[in-house]
């Protein structure tokens, strides 16, 4: 594959964003807990000196994420074992495609063949569904955005498998960013109120306000609003948001976004688009780890 400097700096972006070592290591182990338990009965039937080679396959078209997750299985069932990638997280690939190449002790290759597994093709399902997203927009000036709708214990992973993928990270969690939606306006009593007390505690945190049409959306920007979130507005209303805006603060659009609609809301001059999508429906890709001589 020829990569272009463009490409290569992406890729190593994606590097430099990875996920501490340390955490990676305690995922891992977290998952090979819930599947070994107290040991693979099944593995144990096979010699403990059996070693053998592996090839990973791809059936289907993809992006490549989550070979942090998949080693880090191999490293710890079997210290020894040797993966060689002919792929590199972010990559597109096609079907029958080898990935990488695994020669290890045997029972470790079968009792991690299924955690390595579920990583891989979750998170490079993940990764190809926000490719399919970030193709759509090509050439336009936005960013699109990933939620907190992400698989329960899987946020960070899927996080890194949308920038995998060519989109872009909304906030990890509730602790790193302020975003001020319906039920908070109305417990605090008014827009403003809202703005106020989230700019007295924002300790340097971005503050974003959700607004649900135009009036509210003057409210906003009078009470310094810098970050705004336009919650399902229409086609029409997102295109008059962003003149009466200007550039006096940044739009988020939110609400309804699908794979066939993005574009034209992206078309509307927003600066993001929120999309749920890109982690909450993803459809694991279709892996094949073929087992071969040592």
């Amino acid at each position: 594959m020829n990569r272009t400097t463009t490409q290569d700096t992406f890729f190593k972006a994606l590097r430099d964003s990875l996920p501490a070592a340390a955490l990676i290591e305690q995922q891992v182990r977290t998952a090979l807990a819930e599947d070994l338990g107290g040991g693979d009965r099944t593995a144990a039937l096979l010699p403990a000196d059996r070693k053998s080679r592996v090839e990973l396959i791809t059936r289907q078209n993809a992006v490549v994420c989550g070979r942090a997750w998949f080693d880090e299985v191999f490293r710890q069932l079997d210290p020894g074992a040797r993966i060689e990638w002919r792929a590199a997280d972010g990559e597109r690939v096609e079907p029958g495609q080898i990935l990488c190449t695994l020669t290890g002790a045997t029972r470790a290759l079968l009792s991690g063949e299924r955690t390595a597994m579920n990583y891989l093709q979750t998170l490079s399902g993940t990764a190809s569904r926000a490719r399919l997203y970030a193709d759509a927009v090509a050439g336009l000036p936005v960013r699109l955005l990933d939620t907190r709708k992400t698989l329960p214990g899987l946020r960070v992973q899927q996080k890194y498998a949308v920038r995998c993928g060519g989109c872009y990270n909304h906030r990890m969690g509730l602790f790193d960013a302020i975003l001020i939606k319906e039920n908070h306006i109305l417990a605090a009593g008014s827009i403003a109120a809202a703005l106020t007390a989230a700019f007295a505690v924002a300790a340097g945190l971005p503050v974003e306000i959700e607004v649900e049409n135009l009036d509210e959306l003057e409210e906003a920007l009078a009470a310094g609003a810098t970050h705004l979130l336009l919650d399902n507005f229409e086609l029409d209303r997102l295109r008059r948001a962003v003149d009466l805006v200007g550039r006096r603060a940044r739009l988020e659009a939110s609400g309804g976004v699908t794979l066939d609609r993005v574009r034209v809301i992206a078309e509307t001059g927003v600066d993001d688009v929120s999309v749920g999508d890109l982690t909450k429906d993803v459809a694991s890709i279709d892996l094949s780890m073929r087992f071969m001589d040592a």
